[in-house]
């Protein structure tokens, strides 16, 4: 079993489809990381010795911001979008999108369960 950046491979999956399970990494990067250790994208995770996966390991340490690095910092891009006041900063703060999309009928991700204002009867 191969255990990158925290994150164990799934066995059976391709090389080029396993390695999009670490945060951080998507289908190109993926490519661009099997390309400079010289991998195979056909090769199973299973199939995989050693070297390989410190090679892995090394070209995604040294080129790539992936799992709790990444997700520090985002937390803290948003963070200091809330800090300035911005309007996408004021968006996330009352959780609601801030991109552009219209609320009144979707945004139920965001928004939660519906709340019903009012009596439906007495």
């Amino acid at each position: 079993m191969a255990r990158i950046s925290g994150v164990d491979l799934p066995k059976k999956k391709r090389m080029e489809y396993a390695l999009t399970y670490i945060f951080g990494v998507g289908l190109h990067s993926s490519r661009k990381i099997l390309d400079a250790t010289g991998i195979s994208y056909d090769k199973r995770v299973y199939e995989l010795n050693e070297s390989e996966v410190a090679a892995i390991r090394q070209e995604i340490q040294k080129g790539f911001m992936v799992e709790g690095d990444l997700r520090k910092q985002t937390a803290m891009n948003i963070k200091s979008l809330m800090d300035l006041g911005s309007y996408r900063g004021l968006r996330h703060r009352v959780k609601l999108p801030c991109r552009g999309q219209k609320t009144k009928t979707n945004a139920r991700t965001r928004k939660g369960k519906k709340k019903t204002v009012g009596s439906a009867s007495k």
